[in-house]
């Protein structure tokens, strides 16, 4: 996204039922986590493949836990068992978490933020200077469970990052002012820290603290800057992850880091940092910049992790997967994987429970490259050399592609393109189920939901289609109005839509 673009993991329970003579029956249930302290729940949100507790007398098995980054099971459910919630964009390290029905039925727009005016702030891009309202490309809100409260945080074009009421839309705490326009999504801290993580238009990576009060504190900031070959700009779009104290993100200086965090408490009992940069790397290489002139190579989507391995993209079409499974004990990530889209791939990487790598990219350079691969991709990355398992072509004339991330439910990929064409694909073989076109851009993400597809576009329209049977064509259930574009991606939790769109206005919408 360049500068011209508008942009309870349960813990272990064991059950002892006292029979009537001697036996005593113990059922276990399955913990999947990903390895730290941020674990993929399998309560409210466990797969249907998941093993359970059965009838009664009998015993399952139960899985050891899983000892690497992020399990590959957990893709598709909430991240955290500490702060219940969506927690960053796409929900969790897989890019593949988009909230917590019930979806409302016949909804209403139950309050707006601000209530007077709205969001907007000038900012410079190539196309020069302008007002932009709202929150755009990809301003997924965070909404999440904190002290009895349920909180609602985002970032937005008037340069500041927001905590609201769920309930009545209020601030919580005073918006915290970046000196640009936010276009991504915020990241929540899973381990339960008091800590919001934002990028911004204006050249940093902030930290904010939000246990001091009425007033958010930024703790530390990096900027695009600092120590590295600037390549393309100085944008932070990228939701970054946090797992085990370790930052993982990407930036428009077309750099990747890793930083360890050394996140705590002071005498007082509030939350410090201090973070420390322990990996860095070019988010190019020699042969892309042999095959791509503009050196138009920034990281704009958000980096994903299953298993051991960090996936990301950049605008010039590269896909790495980098080894980190020896980080922790000091050693260095290693690339394993390469792969090259042949043009611009700003929506994030989704991965399944299988660790299959789903990849949306534009077709704009138009090249022999992304015309022969496609725009939306499935890869096998345990096949380095050969990973297409299949793909989708969006090469009609004018601007094509994909912008918006994937979204993965019952077996169905739903992806939604530059141009309006909303897809439901067959996961396992690519065919297409099913297509609709909404007559106008659709930038932000497919959320699916207990069987709802929800999905915006750019005539205001926030739109929810029945896909409970997933792999027949979805009839409309419900459209609500909105004042603006709806670039930003949604989030659903427990009865009520959170949204903002261009006309400058956040919304809540529920029955």
């Amino acid at each position: 996204m360049k500068h011209a673009k508008p942009v309870p993991q349960t813990p272990w329970r064991v059950f002892a039922l006292a029979l009537v003579a001697v036996a005593v029956v113990v059922v276990g249930l399955l913990v999947v986590t990903n390895g730290s302290d941020s674990k993929a729940t399998d309560s409210e949100t466990a797969s249907s493949d998941s093993p359970s507790s059965t009838a009664k007398g009998t015993t399952t098995t139960t899985e050891a836990p899983y000892n690497g980054w992020v399990n590959p099971k957990s893709s598709g459910t909430m991240w955290s068992q500490k702060v219940p919630g969506v927690l960053t964009f796409r929900g969790n390290p897989t890019r593949s978490y988009y909230g917590m029905g019930p979806v409302p039925t016949a909804p209403k727009i139950l309050w707006s933020y601000p209530q007077n005016g709205g969001m907007c702030g000038k900012s410079t891009d190539g196309s020069g200077t302008s007002t932009w309202c709202g929150s755009g490309w990809t301003g997924n809100p965070n909404v999440y469970e904190s002290n009895g409260k349920t909180i609602v945080s985002f970032g937005a074009y008037d340069y500041a990052v927001h905590w609201l009421d769920y309930e009545t839309g209020a601030d919580v705490i005073s918006p915290f002012k970046t000196g640009d326009i936010i276009k991504g999504t915020v990241t929540t801290d899973p381990d339960g820290f008091p800590l919001t993580y934002s990028g911004s238009r204006d050249n940093y990576l902030h930290i904010i603290a939000t246990d001091r009060g009425p007033t958010p504190v930024e703790l530390w900031k990096l900027s695009a800057y600092d120590g590295v070959q600037q390549v393309w700009n100085d944008d932070w779009d990228g939701s970054p992850l946090i797992i085990d104290d370790y930052m993982f993100e990407g930036g428009e200086n077309s750099w990747f880091y890793i930083i360890k965090l050394n996140r705590g408490y002071d005498a007082a009992g509030k939350v410090t940092v201090a973070p420390q940069v322990v990996f860095k790397t070019p988010g190019w290489d020699a042969e892309l910049q042999s095959n791509i002139t503009d050196r138009q190579f920034s990281i704009e989507n958000s980096v994903a992790i299953t298993g051991n391995t960090v996936y990301f993209a950049n605008s010039g079409g590269l896909v790495q997967g980098w080894d980190i499974s020896t980080l922790k004990s000091g050693g260095t990530p290693t690339r394993t994987f390469r792969f090259w889209t042949g043009d611009d791939t700003d929506a994030s990487i989704v991965a399944d429970k299988d660790g299959f790598l789903y990849i949306g990219s534009e077709y704009e350079r138009r090249n022999a490259r992304s015309t022969e691969v496609g725009q939306i991709v499935k890869l096998d990355p345990t096949k380095p050399d050969n990973p297409i398992v299949w793909s989708i072509k969006d090469q009609a004339a004018g601007k094509q592609g994909i912008w918006a991330t994937s979204a993965i439910a019952n077996g169905v990929v739903y992806a939604a393109t530059n141009s309006g064409r909303v897809m439901g694909i067959d996961q396992m073989t690519g065919e297409v189920l099913w297509q609709k076109n909404l007559g106008s851009q659709t930038w932000g993400s497919p959320v699916v939901v207990d069987g709802t597809l929800i999905e915006g576009d750019c005539q205001g329209n926030l739109n929810a289609y029945d896909v409970s049977n997933p792999k027949v064509d979805p009839p409309l259930k419900w459209t609500v109005k909105l004042n603006g574009c709806i670039e930003s991606t949604p989030t659903v939790w427990k009865g009520r839509i959170f949204v903002g769109a261009r006309g400058g206005q956040f919304y809540a919408i529920g029955d």
